[in-house]
């Protein structure tokens, strides 16, 4: 862990009126107490309202806030190109999220320097995603969140029909297509399909179980495995 990220961890850590011993912290952030105490010391010297002493524990004073971060451009830019190919190619409710995600970056960022990120030459185009794509994307996400079941008809590469009832594992985005990895109550295996050829998708209202062999490690593992 990086010192600036221990710094802060240490300030999450004091966090709500409580005393937190140096030996505790040392533990959680796997370094010697000493190295704790001078991070304190630095902490106080550079102005964070922290009480306590060691062998007794310390707490952050009510009402100290962490500044705003500060991103670079370039970072910026990265986000905001980020956002443009989420809002282009995935479901509703990820673009959606990801357009927030944006205005609270600008809350915080300096209006120059977003506008100027904003003018960053790189798009995405969404003309290739049906509508019905990003409605099977979210219902997936969904079922992915609340390890729901999902039934469906499914429409494989030669025009074969089949109704599905999967577990869902993953979404992979490929650069033109999502598929959806899955362990198939039908097939009694893992599946990878295609969401632009599932149909008429229902989510169950029954979570599926957390079975040795057919979790999203387990999927993972064959398929980096697989020659």
């Amino acid at each position: 862990m990086r010192r600036a990220d221990r710094l802060f961890e240490i300030i999450q850590q004091l966090r709500g009126s409580r005393l937190v011993t140096a030996n505790r912290l040392a533990t959680q952030l796997e370094v010697s107490v000493r190295t704790v105490y001078r991070d304190i010391r630095d902490l106080q010297a550079s102005g964070v309202p922290i009480d306590g002493a060691a062998g007794v524990g310390y707490l952050l004073r009510p009402g100290y806030h962490l500044p705003p971060l500060m991103f670079l451009p370039a970072e910026i830019e990265s986000l905001i190109v980020g956002a443009r190919m989420v809002e282009a190619w995935a479901g509703r409710s990820l673009a959606a999220a990801a357009t927030e995600a944006l205005v609270k970056i600008g809350a915080v960022v300096p209006s120059e320097r977003m506008r100027e990120a904003e003018r960053v030459p790189i798009f995405a185009t969404g003309f290739r995603v049906q509508e019905d794509e990003r409605r099977n994307l979210d219902d997936f996400a969904k079922a992915i969140d609340e390890r729901l079941k999902v039934i469906f008809a499914y429409r494989d590469a030669d025009g074969g029909d089949t109704q599905r009832i999967v577990w869902p594992l993953a979404l992979h985005f490929w650069g033109k297509v999502w598929t959806l990895a899955a362990w198939c109550e039908l097939r009694e295996d893992f599946r990878t399909f295609r969401v632009d050829r599932a149909e008429r998708l229902c989510l169950a209202e029954d979570r599926y179980p957390k079975v040795g062999g057919r979790t999203l490690e387990d999927y993972l593992a064959r398929v980096t495995c697989a020659p």
